[in-house]
């Protein structure tokens, strides 16, 4: 069988139950995006090494992203069913490991900083900025066809950008790479006393 079908030359493509939607439409941007974000997981993955610590963690998410994004590519009209699971308890398992990488840092997380460090911190924040843009895209999305965008997947993205950023220092703490702080986080600024 061959891999291309010359049915995607208009710029229509097929979603799941079979139904054609443009490749510019919210839905196709959405599950592009995220798919870009699982490709420099990938490549992240890619730069650690089969056996660093994240390896098993990663490999959960970039399964994790394929169901999602084909429920994602299934119209709340569709007569189909998808038969793919549903990780459901994603947010807890990004929160989970948020609260593991935290508890062996030697600072907490207060201030917004400088994307970079080393590459593999650098790399976490690319992967962190994608999935915002995933985010905001599936926003434009719950408008169009809100029951297709299920509660646990907004959840589940949500905190993944918690989750790199998380990474991002922890790398960083790991190799004694001093981090570029900008500012401290709003809710940790002290109010001014008023004159």
């Amino acid at each position: 069988m061959k891999i291309y079908t010359r049915k995607g030359d208009s710029g229509k493509t097929g979603v799941f139950g079979g139904k054609r939607e443009f490749k510019d439409a919210p839905r196709l941007e959405c599950i592009g995006t995220l798919d870009e974000v699982n490709s420099t997981i990938g490549l992240l993955r890619s730069k650690l090494g089969n056996d660093h610590e994240w390896q098993p963690n990663l490999h959960r998410v970039q399964k994790d992203m394929m169901n999602m994004m084909s429920h994602l590519a299934r119209p709340s009209d569709s007569k189909k069913e998808n038969q793919n699971p549903h990780p459901t308890d994603g947010a807890e398992f990004c929160e989970a490991w948020i609260d593991e990488m935290e508890g062996k840092m030697s600072s907490p997380s207060d201030y917004f900083l400088l994307p970079g460090g080393n590459e593999i911190s650098a790399l976490c924040h690319v992967c962190r900025t994608q999935v915002r843009r995933g985010e905001r895209v599936l926003v434009t999305l719950s408008h169009e066809d809100p029951e297709s965008v299920l509660d646990y997947i907004s959840s589940y993205i949500n905190r993944m950008s918690d989750l790199f950023f998380t990474m991002a220092r922890s790398e960083m703490d790991k190799h004694g790479v001093a981090e570029e702080k900008w500012n401290l986080f709003l809710y940790k600024r002290k109010k001014k006393p008023q004159a």
